[in-house]
């Protein structure tokens, strides 16, 4: 008799009981669906939202398949696209500012299974459709705008220590420092040492006589600058995406600058990058009511300390250059309706709210203009050829009188509400530390997603169909039990997906198909050696025992020298790389785990317990 363990049968037997429960959302597919979130992030409590929106479709006579609270989203499943952008316009004109939407795929699962907490394995954008895009970061533009902010710095800190200066300007690579005549340099390095200690100060005097200060960035601080830039706007644009409600979005970094932007199930490529793109801030400065702005613009000369703007009928206004917060400082943006118009509610931290107190409290009864700053890479045509250019737009959006004190939280005005929405959630997102533009774009549709999906699928199927007949007619009975370990193998590859929530793509599937040919390596090696150790006279169940324990190092070899190879490939690949490194890897567990234990214990079943065996059918 050759008996195995019966607690290695019985976990055989659980482990793949509990993929199959797993893997079963996968057998019934995907519908088209919409995603809708609250505008603040947080999760709707109840299936009240739930009741809410499927009552506002049934006004309109919009058909849904079904509704159901998931991860504190609503999502609402429909039959066809045609029926769920029909539902999308009616619930974006029923309550135009209620939800963030994003038309999206949703498993078409049972309820019961969505109430034990099963979901579907994530698909890639090659499956499912959606928007992949690639932005290239403005790496030279971050350090532009850590010298802008090192200029502002140094103004707001002479100004504090009151040291008069002539005046501070960012150069190329550093800024400079100008002090009037009486200052003492001294004590103007002494303050600017406590800006920022890793910046190294030369002192000098200029053409005028006047002391002079220069910093520049040494190599690894302009590098330093660069990667924040890049993790920077990684963050903001993940919160961007956040704010559009889209979920199993991935952004991450693609080489030295820059960010591939994944959003699987998405269809409205517009909107998504219209939002991700764009580089928005606030600014807000005093404005000055001495100098008349209509004369700055029409002399082009405008006064020492003041900058020239334009409002959104085009007027010209006159600020002052220094600026008393900026977008960076805000935590937290919303918009809404007050007294009979549009404002967006501001919250600083605290280093903006000790600004903002400081500068109403000196100047109770002076305007302070709100400037709205937004940045982009366009293609415009020079001397024939197309060439990207940096477009910056700068208006004034609103002028206020400071009526009272206030520090970190208030409000503005002077936006439509669509504008006012925008504009929240891009100051909630966190503002982008370097401009970014679209180096690479692609629409995938749901149609071609599908496709590859059933390509994919056959190419399993008639993969695995030849090896099954195969390995049936090479090896008898064994070579059935073979194909039954080979099913369950891949059973519980889909369910560790599933589990681990690995998107599956088509180099995926790929790898899944490379996973079954390979997996039988392992049962081919224990079917070789049983027969050798039948050749060489030994009872059937010696042959047996004989042939697990001998073909263990040999199948232990091979895969583990193929799992260091996925290993490999999944650090230092991307994109697809990585996608068939994870199911190569994860396959290898479990070839090991089936082949090894799986086959053992089918085998002990039909033929550990006869005590005669006349022959083995292998």
């Amino acid at each position: 008799m050759n008996r195995y363990p019966r607690w290695k049968s019985l976990l055989f037997a659980g482990v793949m009981l509990l993929a199959l429960l797993l893997g079963l959302p996968n057998l019934f597919g995907e519908a088209p669906a919409l995603q809708l979130s609250r505008k603040d992030g947080e999760p709707f409590a109840s299936n009240a939202s739930v009741t809410e929106v499927t009552a506002l479709l049934a006004q309109d006579k919009v058909p849904v398949d079904t509704a159901y609270l998931a991860d504190g989203r609503v999502t609402i499943r429909f039959a066809d696209v045609a029926t769920q952008l029909k539902a999308r316009d009616a619930i974006d004109k029923a309550k135009p500012d209620g939800y963030v939407m994003a038309t999206t795929f949703a498993s078409k699962a049972p309820a019961w299974a969505r109430a034990i907490g099963l979901k579907a394995m994530n698909l890639g954008l090659d499956l499912r459709g959606g928007i992949y895009l690639v932005y290239e970061v403005d790496v030279d533009g971050a350090v532009k705008q850590k010298l802008s902010l090192l200029e502002r710095d140094f103004r707001l800190k002479l100004r504090d220590s009151r040291i008069q200066y002539q005046s501070v300007e960012a150069l190329p690579g550093g800024v400079q420092v100008v002090l009037k005549e009486g200052s003492k340099g001294e004590d103007a390095l002494t303050a600017l040492r406590d800006v920022d200690r890793s910046l190294v100060f030369t002192s000098g005097i200029d053409e005028a006589g006047r002391a002079t200060l220069r910093t520049v960035l040494n190599e690894q601080q302009i590098k330093e600058r660069q990667d924040f830039a890049i993790q920077q706007n990684i963050t903001a644009l993940s919160n961007r995406v956040n704010a559009l409600g889209v979920s199993e979005a991935t952004v991450q970094r693609q080489g030295l600058s820059r960010i591939a932007v994944q959003l699987p199930g998405v269809q409205d490529a517009t909107q998504v990058i219209r939002l991700l793109g764009k580089t928005a801030t606030l600014e807000f400065r005093l404005a000055d009511t001495i100098n008349n702005p209509l004369e700055a613009q029409a002399s082009g000369r405008v006064p020492l300390g003041t900058k020239l703007y334009k409002d959104r009928t085009g007027r010209p206004v006159l600020l002052k250059r220094e600026v008393i917060v900026t977008g960076d400082q805000l935590t937290d943006a919303s918009a809404g309706f007050q007294n009979g118009e549009v404002q967006v509610s501001l919250r600083l931290d605290a280093r903006g709210g000790e600004e903002m107190l400081r500068t109403t409290r000196d100047n109770v009864g002076k305007p302070m203009a709100v400037v709205f700053i937004e940045r982009e890479r366009q293609l415009k045509e020079q001397n024939g050829e197309k060439v990207a250019v940096d477009v910056t737009s700068e208006q004034v959006i609103n002028i206020a009188t400071i009526r009272g004190v206030f520090s970190n939280q208030f409000q503005i005005s002077g936006v439509t509400m669509r504008e006012g929405q925008e504009l929240a959630k891009l100051l909630r997102a966190g503002a982008l530390a370097a401009p970014v533009y679209i180096v690479e774009q692609r629409l995938i549709g749901p149609s071609l997603g599908q496709e590859n999906i059933d390509k994919g699928v056959r190419a399993l199927l008639y993969g695995s169909l030849a090896l099954f007949i195969f390995m049936a007619v090479y090896y008898s009975a064994f070579g059935v039990i073979a194909d039954i370990v080979l099913v369950c193998n891949v059973i519980l590859l889909v369910a560790v997906l599933t589990l681990v929530g690995a998107a599956l793509t088509l180099p995926g599937i790929a790898g899944i198909v490379l996973t079954v040919g390979m997996a039988v390596d392992a049962n081919i090696l224990i079917y070789e050696r049983i027969r050798e150790e039948l050749r060489m006279g030994n009872s059937p169940q010696a042959a047996i025992k004989a042939g697990f324990e001998k073909a263990f190092s040999a199948i232990a070899d091979a895969n583990v020298t193929t799992l260091i190879a996925g290993i490999v490939l999944f650090l230092f690949g991307t994109g697809p790389i990585k996608g068939f490194a994870v199911t190569l890897s994860l396959g290898i567990l479990t070839t090991l785990f089936t082949a090894l234990i799986g086959t053992r214990a089918l085998i002990s079943l039909i033929w550990g317990s006869r005590r005669r065996i006349e022959r083995l059918p292998v």
